[in-house]
């Protein structure tokens, strides 16, 4: 029997995205967000929900652009310690010792450290509520060249990102492969 929770913000998996911008003096920020995620696939768009009051919020206004960083387990500290504390008031970059570098193509910083980097440009904005959707079309994908797969895409195996659960504030690392997509499930197909 399922039990009623009401209208929660749980789904699983919750991705741990660190959203780069440039603040009205150029300063570079990062701030860790997990309301994300891929929002279409032609053009290639990524979307992001940020509340009016933080740092970033007015960034992305400011600048149209924000790049989107997954870290690995190895900068689990890093990607906490870049949700906990607004830039307004701090300089996450000093404080952590990652590196800041100026997209070619957007308005916005990525981390240099961070495996897998999506560099994207504003091109819808859509006020919810509390928090203002942001779509951004990808403009480039760059990958650290050691965690790509044998046919040159990113390997999750080796990326090693981590998840984020809202309800209990926790993270979690990836489990065990589970089976090949868009295959598995042909056993139940009558055609087979």
């Amino acid at each position: 029997m399922k039990k009623s929770l009401g209208p929660k913000t749980i789904i699983y998996p919750t991705p741990v995205l660190v959203i780069g911008t440039y603040d009205s003096n150029g300063k570079a920020n990062a701030m860790t967000a997990s309301w994300g995620g891929i929002c279409c696939s032609q053009p290639p768009c990524i979307a992001v929900s940020l509340r009016k009051a933080t740092y970033s919020y007015d960034n992305i206004v400011e600048h149209k652009a924000f790049t989107i960083n997954i870290p690995s387990e190895d900068y689990i500290r890093e990607a906490d310690y870049f949700g906990t504390v607004s830039g307004r008031k701090e300089d996450k970059f000093a404080i952590t010792g990652l590196t800041p570098v100026k997209s070619d193509l957007v308005d916005a910083p990525y981390i240099r450290e961070f495996p897998l980097i999506l560099e994207c440009k504003v091109i819808h904005t859509f006020e919810i509520g509390l928090h203002t959707q942001f779509i951004g079309e990808v403009m480039d994908l760059k990958a650290e060249e050691s965690v790509l797969g044998e046919i040159g895409v990113p390997d999750i195996e080796r990326v090693k990102p981590f998840l984020f659960t809202p309800e209990s504030r926790t993270y979690y690392g990836l489990g065990k492969l589970l089976g090949k997509a868009f295959s598995i499930g042909r056993s139940l197909c009558g055609d087979k």
